[in-house]
């Protein structure tokens, strides 16, 4: 449903809800590797350095508050980055990689299925400010997945529709476009794919780090079109035809969205990939 005469009523908009630089106490940053559990995997320490020591790139830790059986941590880079969208290529690259080792880890330790999620933002659940992400490991595809692939790709007639509309279609990497969801959950929510339905694991296609490039390009246009950071959740979901999804979480989710399953979405696709395209990051 799109109401966007919604957006005026009090309280509807979240604040800005992202605590301040954490500096010294930031366990993810480098310098602070004492700070989190014995490291699963680093990436781009020299050889022969010792593990959880710094000269590290991207860092994967047990999350210390799992909500499942296996939970770890992604730390994105040594330095306190913020969001996803102050990333480089190189950087999310590496990300990719490690995504990609650790999902061949739980695969040989019985687990089928990683949930690979971001949260930033207090209103999203992130609980710390440095950029990272978390893998989920399951035993065996989570509902949503399962649901998805039904037999009938909706990921390929999304993609068919928007790329003949061309209204909502914000960009093509690699072969991976984002676009903006016509009937979108929340304002600016997004879903990003591969053109083609080409089968095969997330973690295991070359095209995984072009997504997340296109990720945070997608991010920063978001940040420039809301003149600041803005609270988010960003999941994959590694089904027939991956994916990934990203809910800004401009508004507050009550009891008609919640109890009902009735989402209000206060700004139009249309108008909201618009603001997107014609969005200039500083």
């Amino acid at each position: 449903m799109i109401a966007p005469g919604r957006a005026r009523r009090p309280g509807a908009r979240t604040p800005d809800a992202f605590d301040p630089d954490e500096g010294e106490d930031c366990p993810f940053c480098e310098g602070h590797e004492e700070r989190t559990p014995p490291e699963a995997l680093a990436l781009g320490r020299p050889d022969g350095a010792p593990a959880d020591s710094p000269g590290w790139s991207v860092r994967v830790v047990p999350n210390l508050y799992p909500a499942l059986e296996r939970q770890e941590v992604v730390v994105h880079a040594p330095r306190h980055a913020r969001s996803l969208a102050e990333l480089t290529d190189e950087e999310l690259g590496l990300v990719a990689k490690a995504w990609l080792l650790r999902a061949g880890a739980a695969r040989k330790e019985g687990f089928p299925y990683v949930h690979a999620l971001v949260n930033e933002g207090r209103e999203a659940g992130a609980s710390r400010g440095h950029s990272h992400s978390q893998l989920v490991w399951l035993r065996e595809a989570p509902p949503e997945v399962v649901v998805e692939d039904d037999g009938k790709c909706r990921v390929c007639a999304h993609l068919a529709d928007e790329l003949v509309a061309g209204a909502r279609i914000l960009g093509d990497r690699g072969g991976v476009v984002a676009t903006v969801r016509w009937a979108g959950r929340l304002p600016y929510e997004l879903l990003l794919a591969p053109r083609d339905h080409a089968g095969g694991s997330a973690f295991e296609s070359p095209r995984l780090a072009d997504a997340l490039g296109l990720l945070a390009k997608s991010i920063r246009h978001l940040h420039a079109a809301e003149g600041g950071r803005v609270p988010l959740n960003v999941w994959l979901h590694d089904g027939a035809h991956w994916h990934l999804e990203v809910v800004p979480r401009l508004n507050v989710l009550a009891g008609l969205e919640l109890g009902a399953g009735i989402y209000v979405n206060t700004l139009d696709p249309d108008e909201a990939a618009e603001r997107l395209r014609v969005a200039r990051p500083g």
